[in-house]
């Protein structure tokens, strides 16, 4: 029987940057085992049952479907998240907007946090886990994101997240919070990264936003005074290319004490600004 160590070495090629690591990756979850068990026990014989699993894997993962997608699973802030085919996958960049959320929201004190396009829950389960005095609201329009989100939330024991199903702010009239925060589909119909890597598999309604890639921020940005109180906060995830405009809509919206920030890349990613 072959061995970890003999199927990591000889087992087909991905041709990925971080072929390994995906190996690695897709092995322990075949064997159910943490990634440190491979190489405690390089050794070990595989056995058939999950040499079948580990190959099925393999494929998918030639295919190009996204290590995320395969196992279920992503990484996000400190959190373990589920993930589905119906959702974004959680990446580290989104994590400035965690961040830059963060350096607003107070330790001590109730804030209400709006999460607008919610997905996984990432970004609001991030927050609470933080925060554990704020009360958030994640938003989807998708019903298998906010089961999704809620599963999320569960098997995290947060419970100061409450996600709803609501197409942006359709279902909140009235209400109003101190913060919102949104990563929203910025890209542009017919952008050729749509044709490259994981977002070939991931929901296209998640991602793109008309010919230029700003209607949902235009949207967000024109309705979401109506639901932040005086002197809140909106902070939203955007294009490399798309700081100025964003900016510009922020002014003319009514915000100020607008600010950009860069991603891990060095790439402008998130714009925010406060209700005059």
């Amino acid at each position: 029987m072959i061995t970890i160590e003999q199927l990591l070495k000889n087992s087909q090629p991905l041709n990925s940057p971080t072929e390994r690591l995906d190996k690695e990756l897709l092995l322990a979850a075949a064997l159910n085992k943490p990634r440190s068990y491979l190489y405690t026990w390089a050794d070990q014989a595989v056995s058939e049952q999950v040499l079948a699993v580990f190959q099925s894997y393999l494929a998918r993962r030639k295919q190009g479907e996204p290590i995320a997608y395969i196992l279920g699973e992503q990484g996000f802030w400190s959190l373990d998240l589920h993930v589905g085919e119906q959702t974004l996958i959680p990446r580290s960049d989104t994590e400035t907007l965690v961040e830059q959320c963060l350096l607003h929201i107070p330790n001590d004190d109730a804030w209400r946090v709006l999460d607008l396009g919610t997905g996984t829950g990432a970004i609001a389960l991030a927050i609470a886990n933080e925060r554990p005095l704020a009360q958030l609201v994640g938003v989807d329009f998708i019903e298998e994101a906010v089961s999704l989100a809620k599963k999320n939330a569960s098997t995290l024991n947060i419970k100061t997240v409450t996600f709803i199903k609501s197409h942006w702010f359709d279902a909140l009239a009235g209400e109003r919070f101190n913060l919102i925060v949104s990563n929203p589909p910025y890209i542009a119909e017919g952008d050729i990264h749509l044709q490259q890597g994981d977002v070939r598999f991931e929901p296209k309604t998640a991602l793109v936003s008309g010919h230029d890639g700003l209607d949902d921020i235009r949207h967000i940005v024109k309705h979401a005074p109506d639901h932040l109180i005086a002197g809140g906060w909106l902070y939203l995830e955007h294009g490399y290319q798309q700081a100025q405009a964003v900016q510009k809509l922020l002014v003319e919206r009514g915000f100020s004490h607008i600010n950009t920030v860069c991603d891990l890349g060095g790439n402008e990613r998130v714009t925010g600004g406060r209700l005059c």
